[in-house]
């Protein structure tokens, strides 16, 4: 009886998506300089939002312990915080601190995820480990290490980004944040190719997370603990499959019962190519504007037009914001927005605030700037539509564009320059100009957290890039708690 029967009980060979993660976690040698450069300032960008989200009491109030008093002296520890939790809970709160604002660094794809989101497993299962290495005299776990493991966690998010949209089936893109992180953590805790497949095995058939908490009407703020759930799932995974729970070699191709279909219409996984250290390299960096990413270049435009329309905001009769397919259909919205997360969902807020304010930052999403009624007002009289160049740039592999065009039309029917730009500062296209945008987000959100000499400290440790890469984790970690 051939093992496809579904009344056979012939145990299948693993199948291949599963058998390519762990080829690639235990074989890919990275060479690329770029990538581990890539992945340092990625590192440093990462860090600068979970400082930032710690000015935001619905994010702090996530943090800590599952329950109050489950601490783990010598465990691993939450930056910004005093917390010392075991892995598992490190990696939901690293997770969610990394992914709270939105601040994108979206790749850009058939699916969007955010790969930075799996920093909440693999600095929560370094810095464990790390801790207990200096502990018992063994070899520390460092920074080099840390951005090795992070370019391979980019890489398997973003090449099952590249042809496979889960978003259509209606599962979020946390899911690969759950097989990456699952995959990395095994690997990092000791375990073998067998290992990683059993763990991975176990992150598909947990099925997926459905996106509903991310559309109208039920837009709400598990889209910004979503990734250290994801973190969490995995490193819990890894720490069973070190145990030598048993893995399911078909969970993805098994008939009737397999994740293909059940959950993704009967077809397997697409590649466009094989693993290396693309996706680290032409990554985006979360240094343009706390907003969903298909927005952030309408953002910029917006603020350009600010200057030409600031003092005429009750002669505007229509504006126009020209778009991709994926972001008409993802935050085109009307009607009365709930909470934050509708509001850094919603592409006419996003144009309004900057137009209004000539500004935007996350908390132009709170209530106390929502209730201005020059925003909705503004709201009513935009117009979105898809432009198809930018969904042709956006899918292009050589592109990967977030192309958005806005006009503003007054009512004596004059109107402002049509500024169009093809992507924001954070693309590849323009690392000369955002680097040293990053290294300020960086500095001012240490400044923000913590006193100038301890700033000091930190900021003498990451710019000498040789120190910085042979520095245990655990030290660069304990310079961010307080």
């Amino acid at each position: 009886m051939a093992h496809f029967d579904i009344r056979s009980a012939k145990r299948p060979d693993p199948d291949q998506p599963l058998v390519d993660i762990a080829n690639y976690i235990a074989d890919f040698h990275i060479g690329s300089a770029e990538a581990f450069q890539t992945a340092r300032y990625c590192l440093l960008d990462s860090i600068a939002c979970s400082m930032l989200a710690m000015r935001f009491p619905e994010c702090v109030k996530m943090l800590g312990p599952i329950v109050p008093g489950a601490n783990l002296p010598g465990g691993a520890r939450v930056p910004g915080t005093a917390h010392e939790v075991d892995p598992v809970q490190a990696a939901f709160n690293i997770g969610t601190q990394v992914r709270w604002l939105d601040f994108n660094d979206t790749w850009l794809a058939a699916e969007w995820g955010h790969p930075s989101d799996n920093l909440g497993a693999i600095l929560a299962v370094g810095d464990y480990l790390s801790r207990t290495a200096a502990r018992s005299g063994g070899k520390p776990v460092s920074v080099r290490e840390i951005l090795r493991w992070m370019i391979k966690a980019h890489e398997i998010q973003g090449c099952y980004a590249l042809k496979n949209s889960f978003n259509r089936v209606g599962l979020d893109h946390v899911i690969l944040v759950r097989l990456a992180s699952t995959a990395v953590a095994t690997a990092m805790l000791g375990g073998s190719k067998d290992d990683v497949i059993n763990a991975v095995s176990n992150s598909w058939i947990d099925g997926g997370a459905l996106r509903t908490y991310r559309h109208a009407p039920n837009t709400g703020s598990r889209k910004s603990w979503a990734a250290g759930d994801a973190c969490r799932r995995a490193v819990i995974h890894a720490l069973n499959a070190l145990k030598g729970e048993m893995g399911y070699p078909s969970a993805l191709s098994a008939k009737t019962w397999g994740f293909y279909d059940v959950l993704f219409k009967g077809k397997a996984f697409e590649f466009e190519r094989p693993f290396g250290s693309y996706v680290m390299e032409n990554v985006l960096f979360k240094i343009s504007f706390p907003a969903e990413f298909h927005a952030q270049t309408a953002v910029e435009c917006a603020l350009k037009l600010h200057p030409l329309v600031a003092g005429r905001l009750d002669q505007i009769a229509k504006i126009t914001i020209e778009t991709q397919e994926a972001g008409v259909r993802i935050i085109d919205k009307t009607g009365p927005l709930a909470n934050p997360a509708d509001r850094d969902h919603c592409i006419q807020y996003m144009v309004a605030v900057p137009l209004v304010f000539g500004r935007l930052t996350a908390s132009d999403y709170e209530d106390a700037v929502a209730r201005d009624p020059r925003i909705d007002a503004l709201r009513d009289r935009m117009e979105v539509r898809e432009n198809p160049q930018f969904t042709r740039d956006y899918y292009d592999p050589d592109k990967r564009y977030i192309g958005n065009a806005v006009q503003v039309h007054f009512a004596d029917g004059s109107a402002t320059e049509r500024v169009s730009i093809d992507f924001p500062i954070g693309q590849r296209q323009r690392r000369a100009e955002g680097i040293p945008v990053l290294v300020r987000k960086f500095e001012d959100a240490l400044a923000g957290q913590f006193p100038r000499r301890r700033v000091e400290q930190i900021l003498a440790m990451v710019n000498d890039v040789t120190r910085f890469e042979a520095t245990p984790i655990h030290e660069f970690m304990d310079l961010l708690a307080v």
